[in-house]
């Protein structure tokens, strides 16, 4: 006699399987299920070795066996009793319909009810099977796979009749203990944005810290750089003004210290750069005449070039600025560092400040330059009215100095040179007859440039940089020969 052999898990598990769809879906779905609670045990099969093609080659068998007394609340619904694969009669579904009787051994997975049982083999071999002339389904070899312990559970949990609702509401609960509720993240927000700095209180504290006698002149000069960031915006430059932190700043401009001096000068540039209300402020509390100081006394290169910013951001479309900066000898300062050797970049932005002086009296004299002309129009034709610059650059020397910037290799040098020349011609225009030096580099200059335009027009390029630069000496030429 063959050696008998206890199932195996995976056959245990798979008939927790049918247990359960036949429970669960079932019970649920159709009522009369509740009548039937005294049917469907499984009893496995042992695998069978070098049995004859008259039993079922399959892995197991099960057979029914009855159970009077089970209940569908009991714990003994259906019990699955071992059996011998050789005392056991399988049944062989055919492609017709058969009975199948209790006590005979039945294919994996089939799906046990009670009732009238018939099975049949579809399409493709697939056990197929009905109850009381109804088609139930066929085996389904490719459902999900649920572990035994799964099952157990499952199924315990229906028996005892457990709520899902309020398993639900639980997960509720505990999902809801990890979030805050929407009105407390709002009312977080709320602190946040209140904590967060305006620019104003960022500027009060930067002048607070420059301000503080415990500061050392780093914490100082990068209290500078901070505020010089703040005050490109009009806004904010008018706010350091009118809080007393301009003034502070034009104070330090007086400091012993080179690396304050450059400091200030660079705030004051920026805070000044188009900024009327500013520029007003700074004139009246005497920043001209410290800045000009500066530019006067020797300090180092980097001192001169942020303080000459500084200068031209105060003089740029402010004929108050202007007026005081003539009457205090601004330009005969900037005719010392203008001669001085040594100072090639800083005498191109001094012909540069030169040039917007003069060009800006000639466009707010023109006709027609304000469409509807108003009492703040009127002013500032007052105002740079009592402007009297050329006169001054004539007789500071201002006629010979700018001509000496067409030496330079750089052609935007050469370019301010020109316009600035073109600009002092009224007053300017008998010397430059009578400089024959001056003469020889316009010459020289034009064949220097024709040659370039040309170079230019082989390159596609019509309208190019030294084309424009070559109209300017023609101009100039020009202008020079007319009575």
């Amino acid at each position: 006699m063959e050696e008998r052999q206890r199932p195996s898990k995976q056959t245990v598990d798979r008939v927790y399987v049918v247990i359960l769809r036949h429970l669960v879906v079932k019970t649920i779905v159709t009522q009369s299920l509740l009548k039937i609670r005294s049917t469907a045990s499984m009893l496995i099969g042992c695998r069978r070795r070098g049995r004859q093609s008259t039993r079922l080659k399959t892995p197991s068998a099960m057979t029914v066996v009855e159970s009077p007394e089970a209940s569908l609340e009991g714990e003994e619904d259906a019990h699955v009793e071992e059996g011998d694969s050789e005392d056991l009669d399988v049944f062989h579904p055919t492609d017709k319909w058969k009975t199948l009787k209790s006590g005979l051994g039945v294919p994996r997975g089939f799906d046990l009810q009670t009732g009238q049982r018939e099975v049949k083999l579809g399409e493709h071999q697939t056990l197929k099977y009905q109850i009381d002339g109804q088609r139930q389904g066929k085996e389904n070899t490719q459902g999900p796979s649920v572990s035994a312990e799964e099952l157990k559970k499952a199924l315990k949990n229906i028996k005892e009749g457990v709520d899902p609702k309020t398993s639900d509401k639980e997960e509720k609960e505990a999902l809801r203990a990890q979030f805050h509720p929407m009105d407390e993240l709002k009312k977080d927000m709320v602190r946040l944005d209140m904590l967060k700095e305006s620019d104003f209180q960022i500027m009060s504290r930067l002048v607070s810290q420059f301000n503080s006698s415990n500061a050392t002149v780093e914490e100082k000069v990068k209290a500078l750089h901070d505020l010089e960031y703040l005050v490109h915006q009009v806004d904010n430059a008018q706010n350091l003004a009118s809080s007393g932190g301009l003034k502070l700043v034009v104070d330090a401009l007086n400091s012993t210290d080179y690396r304050l001096q450059e400091s200030a000068s660079f705030v004051l540039g920026s805070a000044l750069s188009s900024n009327p209300v500013v520029q007003v402020e700074a004139v009246e509390s005497g920043t001209i005449q410290k800045l000009l100081m500066l530019l006067a006394t020797p300090r180092p290169m980097s001192v001169k070039k942020r303080a000459l910013f500084a200068v031209a951001s105060l003089l740029r479309h402010c004929p108050l600025a202007q007026s005081h900066f003539l009457k205090l000898g601004g330009l005969q300062v900037l005719g010392d560092i203008f001669r001085a050797s040594g100072g090639g970049a800083l005498r191109v932005r001094i012909v540069t400040i030169l040039y917007d002086m003069i060009n800006e009296k000639e466009l707010i004299s023109q006709t027609g330059l304000d469409p509807i002309p108003d009492a703040s129009h009127n002013e500032r034709l007052r105002q740079y009215a009592q402007v009297s610059l050329q006169p001054l650059l004539a007789e500071q020397g201002w006629c010979s100095l700018v001509p000496e910037l067409l030496a330079s290799p750089e052609h935007d040098w050469k370019e301010k040179a020109l316009r600035t020349i073109l600009a002092m011609m009224p007053h300017c225009q008998t010397q430059y007859r009578k400089d024959y030096a001056l003469s020889s580099s316009l010459s020289a200059l034009q064949e220097q440039y024709q040659e370039l335009v040309l170079t230019e027009q082989v390159l596609g390029d019509e309208d190019g940089y030294f084309g424009e630069i070559l109209a300017l000496l023609e101009t100039v030429v020009l202008k020079l020969k007319q009575v």
